[in-house]
C-alpha cells in the first residue's frame, strides 16, 4: 500500500520483503560488486538503459531502501545516499555549479557548511554570496546570471530562526534558481519540498538515524524543478557530458522520470569523488528511521519543557528556541514547523565563559559531545570548542557569546533531564 503518513512511510517505503528468502527485515548487503547476467545486461546498465546494481560506490540494495524511504518521507522523486552530511552539502552544490559560478546562501549556517562555502568552494572557483534571510529579497539582490542555487537550513544553529522557505523559493522560481534546503534539524516536522524547495539534504547521522552510531548523508531530488526550461543557467545538466559518453542528463533520464539531478549526481560525482554511503551505516540508519516520527514527538515535547524551565531560571539570561521568539521569527516557525519546534536550543548564562564551562563539567546525564539529534540529551559550550578560534567579532555575529550553551534534547524522561540541568546550573 502507499501512504503519505510518516509513521507508515518509515516502516514500509521502498521494501516489502527480500524476494529470495522472504526476509521482512531489510538485509545488509555488505558487498562491493554484483554479478551481471551477461554482457548485454552490463552494457545496458552502464548506458542507463536499465537501472540496477553495478558497484557499491554507485548503488547498493541496502542504500536503495534508505534512499527510497527518505525520498518518500519528503515527497521527493529520488534520493542519493552519501558518506556524510558534509558530502551531501558538497554534492548538492557541485552537481550544478562549477568554477566561475556562484550560489547565494543564507548567513545562518552550521559551522562546517560555512567553512565549506567560504573557503573550500572558493578554492574550487565557486563563489558563495551570503544573504541575511531576515529579508528574503536579499537573495534576489545577490543573484545574477551565474547563480546556480539558493541554499539554506530549515532550522539553523545557533540562531534557530526558521528559514523563509516559500518566500525564497518563490524568488527562485521567478529567476529560474532552485532552492537547496538542509533539513537535518527538522525531519518529519518540516517538508521543504511542500514549501517550494527543489533539493533537500540531510546529515542522516543526526535525527534520521538517532542512535549516534552511524555517519551518513543524503540528497533528495524533488523532481519538480524544470532544468530544461532554464537550460542556459544549468549547462551541467543540459549540455553533453564528456565524462559520461556525451550524455545530456535532462534527455538521458526521461524514460526513468524527472530525476536528472539525482541521476547525474550518482553517475558523475559519486562515481568520481567516491563519497559512498557505507551499506552497514545505511542498515543502521534504517533501524533508527523506523522510530523517527515517534522520536521527533518526544524530542519536541521535551525541548519545549526545557525551554520553559530555562526561561524561568535566575542564572539564564536568554533562551534561544522557536518557542521563545516573537514577531516574524515566530510566525515562520508556526508556518513551517508542524507537530513540534525541534529539539535544539541555546541559552546564555549570566556568568559568561566560566559559568558555561562549570555547567558543562557538572552535567551527569547529558553527554558533552559535538553531535546533535541523538536519542540521548547532548550539550556543548561553543566558546571553548567550535568557536574558540574565532575573532570576537565573528563569534558575536554568529550569535554565540562566551556564556552560550547549546543543547540537543533527547528522549529521556523529562524529570531526569530537568534534574540534571538543575544540578548543573546550581554549580555554574
Amino acid at each position: 500500500m502507499s501512504s503519505t503518513k510518516p509513521e507508515t512511510i518509515v516502516l514500509h517505503a521502498g521494501y516489502r520483503a527480500e524476494p529470495t528468502t522472504g526476509s521482512v527485515a531489510v538485509p545488509l548487503y555488505q558487498t562491493t560488486s554484483y554479478q551481471f547476467r551477461d554482457t548485454q545486461h552490463a552494457a545496458d546498465l552502464f548506458a542507463l538503459k536499465e537501472l540496477g546494481n553495478i558497484y557499491t560506490r554507485l548503488m547498493n540494495p541496502t542504500n536503495d531502501v534508505l534512499e527510497q524511504r527518505v525520498a518518500a518521507l519528503d515527497g521527493g522523486a529520488a534520493a542519493v545516499a552519501l558518506a556524510s552530511g558534509q558530502a551531501a552539502s558538497t554534492f548538492a552544490v557541485l552537481n550544478i555549479a562549477q568554477a566561475g559560478d556562484n550560489i547565494v546562501s543564507s548567513t545562518d549556517l552550521y559551522g562546517g557548511t560555512w567553512n565549506l562555502f567560504a573557503n573550500t568552494f572558493k578554492q574550487m572557483g565557486i563563489e558563495v554570496r551570503f544573504a541575511d534571510p531576515a529579508d528574503p529579497e536579499n537573495f534576489r539582490r545577490l543573484a545574477d546570471d551565474k547563480t546556480r542555487a539558493f541554499y539554506a537550513e530549515t532550522l539553523p544553529n545557533p540562531k534557530l530562526q526558521v528559514f523563509p522557505i516559500r518566500e525564497v523559493a518563490d524568488i527562485g522560481d521567478d529567476l529560474g534558481i532552485p532552492l537547496i534546503v538542509d533539513n537535518t534539524a527538522a525531519p518529519v516536522i518540516c517538508k521543504p519540498i511542500d514549501h517550494g524547495a527543489s533539493i533537500v539534504m540531510y546529515s542522516t547521522t543526526k535525527f534520521i538515524a538517532g542512535h549516534g552510531t552511524s555517519v551518513g548523508g543524503i540528497v533528495v531530488d524533488s523532481g519538480k524543478f524544470d532544468w530544461e526550461k532554464h537550460a542556459k543557467r544549468f549547462p551541467l545538466l543540459n549540455e553533453p557530458d564528456p565524462s559520461y559518453h556525451g550524455a545530456v542528463w535532462t534527455e538521458a533520464v526521461k524514460p526513468i522520470g524527472p530525476v536528472a539531478y539525482a541521476i547525474k549526481l550518482r553517475c558523475t560525482l559519486l562515481r568520481d569523488v567516491g563519497a559512498a554511503a557505507s551499506p552497514f551505516n545505511s542498515f543502521q540508519t534504517i533501524q533508527g528511521m523506523e522510530t523517527l516520527p515517534l522520536r521527533m514527538e518526544r524530542h519536541c515535547e521535551n525541548a519545549l519543557k526545557v525551554a520553559d524551565f530555562l526561561a524561568s531560571h535566575p542564572k539564564v539570561t536568554k533562551v534561544i528556541h522557536p518557542s521563545k521568539q516573537d514577531g516574524e521569527a515566530r510566525r515562520r516557525a508556526d508556518k513551517y514547523l508542524k507537530g513540534g519546534l525541534g529539539s535544539l536550543m541555546g541559552f546564555e548564562l549570566a556568568g559568561g565563559k566560566d559559568a558555561g564551562e562549570k555547567f558543562i563539567n557538572s552535567l551527569e546525564l547529558f553527554y558533552h559531545v559535538a553531535n546533535i539529534g541523538d536519542t540521548r540529551s547532548l550539550a556543548i559550550h561553543p566558546a571553548t570548542t567550535t568557536h574558540s578560534q574565532l575573532s570576537e567579532e565573528d563569534r558575536l555575529s554568529s550569535g554565540v557569546t562566551d556564556g552560550y550553551v547549546r543543547l540537543s534534547i533527547g528522549i529521556e524522561h523529562i524529570d531526569d533531564i530537568l534534574a540534571d540541568l538543575t544540578q548543573a546550573l546550581d554549580k555554574a
